[in-house]
């Protein structure tokens, strides 16, 4: 690699020497109209060419002086080259010489003619040099581009073993060392609020990972539980044709500033090629009680862990759409897929949301939105009317945040139908259960929700008690049909929080 790269820097050297021609390098002294050079007797000195201008009669080959004087360097068009442009014309001479342009017409057909063949001269040498030295860098680049793009298909990082245990080879790296857990690993690299552990961390974290049961199934993949050093992780596995998401996830995951506590905690990512397949692995926090889904369908609620439940998914919500201004700063993030199924509940009955495959960020600097190159769309039986009907403004950030608010609300509804009050709750349901079929199409959502603008039923019995009130409150000014008129996240989360803390002070 140090022949070609030797190569391309002498042959720019060697173009640099070439393109600057003898003659524009001295003083030369030229002759000047007394009008333009008053103050010098009608002589000029230039560090670049004597030129003479001459205008042709209508209709005739006659040439008739116009001007003449010092053309400098810093008026060269194109800049830093031997001849500029201007003096291989019909109505402009340059020349290199003392008071070379004193014969105005004489000089103007002979130098003309010495100078077109002095820049085709030079223009031939360069383009000799700059053609193959061109020619070279775009296959380095395409060989590069190549490599890497190979890697990345065929695992950039250090593949797995799925029967992954200790006796495998680790970086001599102090916080991989025994007994360090992963929490606190976590801790020491990112303060609890980084973009996650280094690569070489996070390869050699999933190069140790055993794969134990299947935990979920989805479009994207499995999810399986893993185990590193005893410690239980979730691995969430993509299938080939799901790169996309892969790495649109793991990018998200690793945003400065992302790590919340109700954030998915994330580990690792890395891929697992065996020859035949590839495996796209991403590797996070493990939560016994599974998604919200779950944990909904075989377990009811009291008041107040409805209100905790929902209070702490509104409170990541928020954090995902804040933006957090400075050099360490976060920018603002749109989930897009909302639901219940990708949000986990932990072990104290709080939730984390997950799945950020489909995220779009917003940069300040720009006001533009980070879409990624993804086909897939997020859940229909979630999904906003001005998104069903195609109406959202994808260029502003705000649209994509009332999308998310709105299936907010649709989550707070499937919380509350399980909220035991008094021995009395609802069985499971997903929203709009009983309006559209258990996978609807587009057509189907946008029908239901757009055109006879149904939402899921509030039963009467939730007026009674205040916590269902507040949040059947909340689920209202959620799923609005106009966007603008939805509350924000972090208004939803000031709302159960000021009412969690009436009801502690009344206890």
């Amino acid at each position: 690699m140090g022949r070609p790269r030797f190569t391309i820097w002498h042959a720019v050297l060697l173009l640099t020497c070439l393109i600057h021609l003898p003659g524009a390098s001295s003083m030369l002294k030229c002759k000047c109209d007394i009008n333009i050079c008053k103050d010098t007797n009608g002589t000029c000195e230039t560090d670049g060419y004597c030129f003479t201008s001459v205008q042709r009669k209508k209709n005739s080959d006659e040439v008739v002086y116009n001007f003449r004087g010092c053309y400098d360097k810093a008026n060269f068009f194109p800049p830093d080259i031997g001849t500029p442009m201007e003096c291989n014309t019909s109505s402009y001479s340059c020349c290199s010489d003392d008071f070379c342009n004193a014969d105005e017409i004489k000089n103007f057909l002979d130098a003309g003619k010495a100078s077109e063949t002095s820049y085709l001269t030079s223009l031939e040498i360069a383009l000799c040099i700059t053609v193959p030295t061109l020619i070279g860098c775009i296959i380095v680049i395409f060989c590069y581009y190549f490599r890497t793009s190979s890697h990345k298909r065929r695992g950039l990082h250090q593949h797995l073993k799925q029967q992954g245990d200790d006796s495998i080879e680790t970086p001599d790296h102090p916080i991989l060392s025994k007994g360090v857990s992963l929490k606190h690993m976590i801790e020491m690299t990112t303060s609890g609020s980084g973009s996650g552990l280094p690569l070489l961390v996070q390869r050699s974290i999933a190069r140790q990972i055993q794969l134990m049961n299947i935990i979920g199934q989805g479009r994207f993949g499995e999810v399986f539980r893993g185990r590193w050093r005893g410690e239980n992780v979730a691995v969430k596995i993509f299938s080939s044709r799901e790169e996309r998401s892969w790495f649109r996830e793991a990018e998200i995951y690793q945003t400065v500033m992302l790590r919340h506590e109700n954030i998915l905690g994330f580990i690792a990512a890395d891929n697992k090629d065996n020859g035949t397949w590839t495996q796209l692995w991403l590797i996070t926090d493990y939560h016994e009680f599974g998604s919200l889904f779950d944990f909904l369908s075989n377990t009811t609620l009291t008041t107040n862990s409805m209100i905790q439940m929902a209070l702490s998914v509104a409170t990541g919500l928020a954090h995902l759409h804040m933006d957090i201004m400075g050099t360490q700063g976060k920018p603002a993030i749109a989930h897009r897929d909302l639901k219940s199924k990708n949000i986990l509940v932990k072990s104290n009955w709080t939730c984390a949301i997950g799945d950020l495959g489909l995220a779009v960020r917003h940069d300040v600097t720009t006001d533009t939105v980070d879409i990624p190159l993804n086909n897939r769309v997020g859940t229909k039986r979630y999904m906003a009317p001005e998104v069903l009907d195609d109406t959202m403004n994808i260029d502003q950030f705000d649209s994509f945040k009332r999308a998310d608010v709105y299936a907010l609300g649709l989550v707070f509804w499937e919380m509350a139908m399980r909220c035991n009050v008094g021995g009395k709750y609802d069985e499971y349901q997903l929203p709009f259960f009983d309006a559209v079929p258990p996978d609807p199409t587009i057509d189907e959502m946008k029908r239901v929700v757009c055109y006879e603008k149904q939402r899921p039923n509030i039963p009467n019995r939730w007026q009674s008690c205040d916590a269902l009130h507040i949040m059947t409150k909340l689920m209202k000014e959620c799923w609005y049909h106009h966007a603008t008129a939805r509350l924000t996240a972090l208004r939803i989360k000031k709302t159960l929080s000021n009412y969690r803390t009436s009801e502690e002070l009344k206890m």
